[in-house]
C-alpha cells in the first residue's frame, strides 16, 4: 500500500501539532503540577480559610509613596481642652492612626452602552495615453499583436486603471455591574500630608464555595463620616477585588487544554 505525498504531509503536520501541544502542556503542567496535587489532596474537603495576618508583613504588600507637601505642625492652645483634630468636644471615634479600623461602603451600580457604526466608500479611475513617441509609434506594429496597421487610438489608451473600495463596520458594547457590600479595613499608614492608607480583606465560606473581597487605597480623614464609614468613590487609587474559589468557580472556568487551544489556534 502506497502512501501519497499529501497523506505524508498531513501526517507530518499532525505530528508537529501534537509535539507542540505536548511541549506546551508540559511547560504549563510543571507550573500547575503543584496546584493540581493540592486540589487532588483537597477532594471532598471544604476550602481552607486564611489566617489573620499582618498586611504589612505580607510579601505582596508595598508601602505607598506619593509626592507630599511639607507637613505642618498644628499645636493646640495652651491649657485648652479642645483639640483641632477632633469633631466632637469629648472624643473623636473616627479612624486616624495606624491600626484603627473603619468601614468601607462599596455600592457600585455601573451601566454602559456603546454603539458604533462606520461606512467608507472610495472609487478612483486613471487613464493614460501616448499619442506620440518620438516617431516610433509607426514602428510598433511589429511589436503589438493584432492588425498590421496601427490605430492611433491604441496609443491614446495605453493605461487604464480603475479601483473601487468599500468598508463597513459595526460594533456594540453593553455592560451592567452592581455590587453592594460593606467591609472593614485597617489603617496601615499615615502619609505626611495626613491622608490615610487603608487595606482590608474578607473571606466568607459557604459550604464548598469561598468568597474573597479585598479593598485598598488612600483616603482623606475629613471624608470619614461621623459613623466611621467611607464610600468607595472617596478612595483614591482604589483597588477593589471580588472573587471566589471552590467547586462552582472551577466549573465556570474553562479547562487548561481549552485555554491553551484558544490561545494557539489562529482560526
Amino acid at each position: 500500500m502506497k502512501i501519497s505525498k499529501t497523506e505524508k504531509q498531513g501526517t507530518s503536520l499532525a505530528n508537529t501539532i501534537l509535539s507542540v501541544s505536548l511541549a506546551i502542556s508540559l511547560a504549563t503542567g510543571i507550573g500547575a503540577c503543584s496546584n493540581t496535587i493540592d486540589r487532588l489532596e483537597r477532594v471532598g474537603q471544604a476550602p481552607e480559610v486564611g489566617e489573620i495576618k499582618n498586611p504589612i508583613a505580607q510579601p505582596e504588600y508595598q508601602p505607598v509613596s506619593l509626592p507630599m507637601p511639607t507637613p505642618s505642625i498644628e499645636r493646640p492652645g495652651v491649657n485648652s481642652l479642645w483639640q483641632p483634630s477632633r469633631t466632637t468636644f469629648f472624643e473623636d471615634q473616627r479612624a486616624g492612626t495606624v491600626g484603627d479600623i473603619l468601614t468601607v461602603l462599596i455600592e457600585i451600580d455601573d451601566e454602559a452602552e456603546l454603539e458604533n457604526e462606520s461606512e467608507r466608500t472610495r472609487s478612483a479611475t486613471e487613464n493614460a495615453g501616448v499619442p506620440g513617441l518620438l516617431g516610433f509609434e509607426d514602428n510598433l506594429d511589429a511589436l503589438l499583436p493584432g492588425d498590421s496597421e496601427i490605430d492611433d487610438t491604441r496609443l491614446d489608451n495605453v493605461v487604464d486603471v480603475t479601483t473601487d473600495s468599500t468598508h463597513s463596520g459595526e460594533g456594540s458594547i453593553e455592560r451592567e455591574e452592581e455590587i453592594d457590600l460593606r467591609m472593614a479595613a485597617i489603617v496601615t499608614q499615615v502619609l505626611p500630608n495626613g491622608n490615610l492608607v487603608i487595606f482590608g480583606t474578607q473571606e466568607v465560606r459557604v459550604n464548598y464555595e469561598k468568597r474573597f473581597l479585598q479593598v485598598s487605597g488612600v483616603i482623606r480623614p475629613e471624608d470619614i463620616s461621623t459613623t466611621n464609614t467611607i464610600s468607595h468613590d472617596q478612595i483614591a487609587e482604589a483597588r477593589i477585588i471580588y472573587g471566589g474559589e471552590g467547586q462552582i468557580s472551577d466549573v465556570q472556568q474553562p479547562r487548561y487544554g481549552q485555554q491553551i487551544y484558544d490561545i494557539l489556534f489562529p482560526f
